[in-house]
């Protein structure tokens, strides 16, 4: 569920009395902002498992995108700003699409034909741990502490639990919870490699965002006629399921996340991780008739615990 906006270049502060003003506040409070991200973010399971009643994955896909897409061209409009320049910035975006937009929505439409929305929620909630076990590697400003691979270690106790490890897996599909922990796997894949590559770009975030998306589009429309056919008839519900999955869960959900990390910065904007699970397990079960068994809540419960430990940032000397 994520994008390029809290990745690509440090937020700038206010300065000092007698400098440039600062933006005027948004008239909504961020914390109002934060909860209507949380819920639209976690809803966008449950529009991703009625679309594909309707739809196949790909085409769930490239609709979302589409839609997403459109949603940041209206705001490029009105923001008067225009999409990125240089081959070589668009060589990047169109890496960072396929990573964090283009795959990921493509594996989680898939792994809902098998398994519940309520478990795709979950393993979305993977995110920050396997992107603290990758950034140990790929990244050397990140040292291991304690605390962190405590963390680590408890947030995979946390997948097991829900996965019912003690019980062989019994019940599990294990093809699409596979694939929806790839889907997880790819965002911060995707992060660290917007990081190394476009942290340094001169365009807005809004910029960099929509020609990400863009590109992302223009992916799944090569690949979708090739691998779906047409559909018989129009389904209405799917259809709009996509359409606001698209325009809420890919394209306002960006201008919101990136008004909230401008407003309160990244790590507080990062926290919307762990309530979006919630939200998706209990937008599940009432409205979708999805069933929990105890491992589900508990073992996300630890994986939420061991997320937000790897999150915790060593106390610098001085």
């Amino acid at each position: 569920m994520s994008s390029v906006t809290s990745s690509t270049a440090p937020v700038t502060a206010p300065g000092p009395e007698g400098s440039a003003p600062a933006p005027a506040r948004p008239r909504l409070d961020w914390r109002l902002r934060f909860a209507a991200l949380s819920l639209i973010w976690g809803f966008s399971f449950l529009l991703i498992k009625v679309g594909t009643e309707g739809y196949a994955p790909f085409q769930v896909t490239l609709g979302r995108l589409a839609f997403g897409t459109a949603v940041l061209a209206v705001a490029m409009a009105v923001r008067r700003e225009g999409l990125p320049r240089g081959a070589r910035t668009w060589m990047h975006l169109a890496v960072a699409g396929f990573l964090l937009n283009a795959l990921p929505f493509s594996l989680f439409a898939f792994a809902e034909l098998t398994i519940p929305s309520t478990l795709a929620g979950i393993c979305n909630a993977t995110s920050p741990l396997w992107g603290m076990a990758l950034s140990l590697v790929a990244l050397r400003e990140d040292r291991p502490t304690r605390v962190r691979v405590a963390g680590l270690g408890l947030g995979f106790l946390g997948v097991l639990t829900v996965l019912g490890a003690w019980q062989g897996f019994h019940g599990l599909d294990a093809r699409g919870t596979g694939l929806a922990l790839l889907a997880s796997l790819s965002y911060p894949v995707g992060w660290i490699y917007v990081r190394r590559t476009l942290a340094g770009s001169s365009a807005s975030h809004l910029s960099l965002t929509g020609g990400q998306l863009l590109l992302a589009t223009v992916q799944l429309a090569v690949v979708t006629p090739l691998f779906t056919s047409v559909p018989s008839g129009l389904a209405v519900g799917p259809l709009l399921a996509i359409a606001a999955l698209g325009t809420l869960g890919t394209g306002l959900a960006v201008l919101v996340q990136y008004g909230i990390v401008a407003e309160v910065g990244p790590t507080t904007g990062q926290m919307v991780t762990y309530f979006v699970p919630v939200i998706a397990a209990a937008a599940g079960i009432l409205l979708l008739g999805e069933t929990l068994t105890w491992s589900t809540p508990v073992g996300a419960a630890v994986v939420l615990a061991g997320a937000a430990l790897t999150q915790v940032k060593p106390k610098r000397a001085g």
